[in-house]
C-alpha cells in the first residue's frame, strides 16, 4: 500500500525522523492558512502516488500566503503527468503546505529488500534530489549500501559509516546517523517494502531534515496494521485494481487486449510469458488463487469485462483446490449473467477436468477449450487480432 508524502513525514516524525513543518490541504482556503501559519515563503506540492512532482509542475514556491493561494488554485485539480504517472497522469486533490528551508546539501537515504542476498538494504547516496535509478546506472560509486542483517537490525556504526561516506560535516554527523536509525526502525516496525527520503537535506545553519518522503506498506502485513488502512487513498489506485481487492483477487491492469484468469502467482506469469511468445499482448496480471470460489469467478470476469481494450479473454487454469467443475460453473453462471461476447479460451487440467469440460460443452456457448499453454496462447492472440 502506497501512501503521499505528508502521512509518511507523519508516520516518520514519530519515530523520530525530523521533518519540515508543514500542513495538508484540500481545498485552497486550508492551503492559504497553513502559509499563513507557517509564516514567510512556503512550498506548495502536489500530493500523488508517484514522483517527478516537481517536474511537471505540481510543486510550486510562494512567497507568501497570498502567493500560496494563487499556486493552490492552480495545482489543486490539474491534471499531474509525470514520468511515473503515464500519459494519462494523475488529479491533484490534495497538497502539502510546508516551510522553505536553507538547502545547503542534498542527499538521499533508502532501504528495500536485496532479492538477491534476501536481506535488507539500506542505500545512501550524496547525490540526492535526482532519480537513484539514474544515480545507480550514470554514477554507481555514488550508491552506498549496508546489508542490514535478519535478527540484528541496521547499527549505530553502519549508520556513522554511511554518514561519513556521504561526506555530511562532523558537527552534523550523529543527527544525520539518528536519522538513519530512525528510518531503519520505521521501516521494520511498519513492514515497508520500501522506505525513502529523497532528498535528505543538511541545511545552512546545520540542521538535518528529510525534504521528501515515499513509504509502501506491505500489503501481506496489513493485518497487523489496521490503523494504517485509513492512510489508504483508493482515488491513487487504478480503480479496477480496486474493485478487484474487495472480492480477494489479485488483479494489476496492463496495457494489452488480451485478458488472464489464472490460479496461482507462478502458472499467471508463465501465462503472460507464453501470450507474448505467440505475439499478444496481456491486458491483465489476474490471479484467483487456488481457493476461489465460483462467485468470485463471476467478479473476476465481470472486471476484465470493464477493461474496454480487452478483445479476447484465456483462462489457464490447475485445478486442485480450486476444482475444474467449479471453474467451469463459474465460467457459465458468469457467461449467461453478464452476456459476454467476447471470446473465450479454456484452457484446465487436474481435478474434475471432465467434468468441467462436459459442463463447458453442455452449456450452449462457443467456449474454445485448447489442449495445452502453448495452444491456448495461440488460440486467444489470434481470436483478439
Amino acid at each position: 500500500m502506497k501512501i503521499h508524502e505528508y502521512q509518511a513525514k507523519a508516520l516518520l516524525a514519530k519515530y523520530g525522523v525530523p521533518v519540515p513543518r508543514g500542513s495538508v490541504a484540500f481545498t485552497v482556503d486550508e492551503a492559504e492558512t497553513a502559509a499563513k501559519e507557517l509564516g514567510g515563503s512556503v512550498v506548495v506540492k502536489a500530493q500523488i502516488h508517484a514522483g517527478g512532482r516537481g517536474k511537471g509542475g505540481g510543486v510550486k514556491v510562494g512567497k507568501n500566503a497570498a502567493e500560496a493561494r494563487q499556486l493552490a488554485e492552480r495545482i489543486l485539480g490539474m491534471r499531474l503527468i509525470t514520468h511515473q504517472t503515464g500519459p494519462e497522469g494523475r488529479i491533484v486533490q490534495r497538497l502539502l503546505v510546508e516551510e522553505t528551508l536553507p538547502i545547503d546539501r542534498e542527499l538521499y537515504l533508502g532501504i528495500t529488500l536485496d532479492r538477491a542476498t534476501g536481506k535488507n538494504v539500506f542505500m545512501a547516496s550524496s547525490a540526492g534530489g535526482m532519480d537513484i535509478e539514474e544515480v545507480a546506472e550514470k554514477t554507481p560509486e555514488l550508491l552506498l549500501k549496508e546489508t542490514i542483517e535478519p535478527g540484528i537490525g541496521f547499527l549505530p556504526f553502519q549508520a556513522r559509516k554511511l554518514a561519513f561516506a556521504m561526506g555530511v560535516p562532523a558537527a552534523s554527523a550523529n543527527a544525520a546517523a539518528g536519522a538513519m536509525l530512525a528510518l531503519a526502525k520505521a521501516y521494520d516496525e511498519l513492514d515497508c517494502s520500501l522506505a525513502e527520503i529523497n532528498p535528505f537535506i543538511l541545511t545552512t545553519d546545520g540542521r538535518i531534515l528529510a525534504l521528501d518522503a515515499k513509504i509502501s506498506i506491505d500489503d501481506n502485513a496489513m493485518f497487523r496494521h489496521k490503523d494504517l488502512m485509513e492512510l489508504r487513498d483508493v482515488n491513487e489506485e487504478d480503480p479496477l485494481e480496486v474493485e478487484a481487492s474487495k472480492h480477494g483477487l489479485n488483479y494489476i491492469k496492463l496495457d494489452g487486449n488480451v485478458a488472464c484468469m489464472v490460479n496461482g502467482a507462478g502458472l499467471a506469469m508463465a501465462t503472460l510469458d507464453i501470450i507474448k511468445h505467440a505475439g499478444g499482448n496481456p491486458a491483465n496480471f489476474l490471479d484467483v488463487g487456488g481457493g476461489a470460489n465460483a462467485d468470485q469467478i463471476k467478479n473476476a470476469f465481470r472486471i476484465l469485462m470493464s477493461d474496454s481494450s480487452v478483445k479476447a479473454v484465456l483462462i489457464n487454469i490447475f485445478g486442485g483446490i480450486l476444482r475444474c467443475d467449479t471453474l467451469a460453473t463459474g465460467v457459465v453462471n458468469a457467461a449467461r449473467e453478464l452476456g459476454m461476447s467476447l471470446p473465450i479460451v479454456i484452457r484446465m487440467e487436474g481435478t474434475n477436468v471432465e467434468l468441467g469440460r462436459q459442463i463447458l460443452k453442455d452449456s450452449g456457448f462457443n467456449f474454445a477449450v485448447a489442449e495445452g499453454m502453448k495452444d491456448a496462447a495461440e488460440k486467444v492472440v489470434r481470436l483478439a487480432s
